[in-house]
């Protein structure tokens, strides 16, 4: 019989040293950027923090580096893997300076991913950015968000005088990716035979690269569709190994670090759901992790019960219920399933049906929707 292992997910974070030479990283010197960047959310100040002195404060040369430091203080490490090769077995992008943040959706990871990025090319560790998303749906959140805040003067005010890079171009993959750039990107993109700038501008220079992965769950769980978005995503993690590019510097950032139900093992930072809800940084969310239910009506039922009644208790507002799958796949049969259901149930049509109904995913069959 196989043993059960359960963990508190707070004890699996890996501890980033905070002590290092600041004659070699004067982070001190970004604070007044990171005030305005993220004014009184404190957590995407320690989550931008974390990272950079992970990266840059010269104590470590991989990830390895950290777990093996976190390996011999933290029992609950040593309680999920056999030994620290095991461990280094499991990770997802070894011999590099890797890590994951995580941060509960709806906490403004943008903000950190961009704060990263502006950090890194000032202190000149890098020579360019590629933020990496699933989705153009997400590619255009970002960009919009980097582009605000490339051009906001009293931020730029802040940046240290002798910063290599203070103001970075924002871009896509369609323009050549020069230094002192940041690249938003689908990963899609990556892959298009013509019109895409990243393997000209970044093979055989990936050292001098930092690569910030948006949602980068997508990256590393099994993907079941064989449509060109699903494929793409899967090749996502060979992007990022590839002897082609050589990336040393790259940084995940997601609100579900799973793969399956095991939590990430290279996670640095965690701003938790419950954390954010406490802190109220975003609203109570009433969820179903599991239900008992048998057959599939049997779990609309209750849904459309909970729905009705959330409907009268709470008149003044319109009450959306979330229904929430692990791929696109799964998310178009739900839609085709829960839309049968709900004609059956209210004895209307299926058109009056698809009015009440929306898919939302990163497939760009689903991008007006968004």
């Amino acid at each position: 019989m196989l043993e059960i292992k359960t963990y508190k997910t707070r004890d699996l974070v890996l501890e980033v040293n905070r002590s290092y030479d600041p004659t070699r990283l004067d982070l001190s010197a970004w604070d007044r950027f990171l005030d305005v960047l993220c004014g009184d959310r404190q957590y995407q100040k320690e989550a931008i923090e974390t990272a950079i002195v992970y990266l840059a404060a010269g104590r470590y040369n991989s990830i390895e580096d950290l777990i093996e430091e976190n390996w011999y203080k933290n029992t609950e490490l040593q309680n999920r893997y056999k030994d620290i090769n095991e461990y280094f077995n499991h990770l997802q992008l070894p011999k590099k300076l890797s890590a994951t943040i995580d941060l509960a959706t709806g906490t403004g990871k943008s903000y950190v991913i961009y704060g990263i990025a502006q950090i890194m090319l000032g202190i000149g560790l890098v020579d360019n950015v590629l933020v990496l998303c699933p989705s153009l749906t997400i590619e255009k959140g970002l960009m919009e968000k980097f582009i605000s805040l490339s051009g906001d003067s009293k931020l730029r005010l802040t940046i240290p005088e002798g910063a290599r890079y203070k103001n970075p171009r924002i871009i896509d993959a369609n323009s050549t990716i020069k230094e002192g750039d940041i690249c938003v990107e689908n990963i899609h993109a990556v892959y298009e035979r013509t019109g895409s700038s990243i393997r000209d501008s970044l093979s055989g220079n990936g050292i001098r690269t930092l690569v910030l992965c948006d949602e980068v769950h997508h990256a590393y769980n099994p993907v079941t569709g064989r449509d060109k978005e699903s494929q793409s995503i899967k090749k996502w993690k060979s992007f990022l190994l590839s002897d082609e590019y050589k990336f040393k510097y790259i940084v995940g950032f997601t609100g579900t670090a799973y793969i399956g139900d095991e939590y990430f093992n290279d996670v640095i930072y965690r701003y938790s759901l419950r954390q954010a809800v406490d802190d109220r940084i975003v609203k109570m969310v009433d969820y179903v992790s599991r239900d008992e239910s048998i057959t599939q009506d049997e779990k609309f039922q209750k849904i459309y019960d909970n729905h009705i009644e959330n409907q009268n208790k709470y008149r003044r507002v319109k009450p959306i219920t979330i229904l929430i799958t692990k791929d696109i796949t799964n998310a178009k049969r739900l839609t085709e399933n829960l839309i049968e259901f709900l004609s059956k149930k209210e004895e209307v049509s299926r058109e009056e049906v698809e009015k009440k109904v929306l898919i939302v995913t990163s497939s760009p069959d689903h991008k007006a929707n968004v």
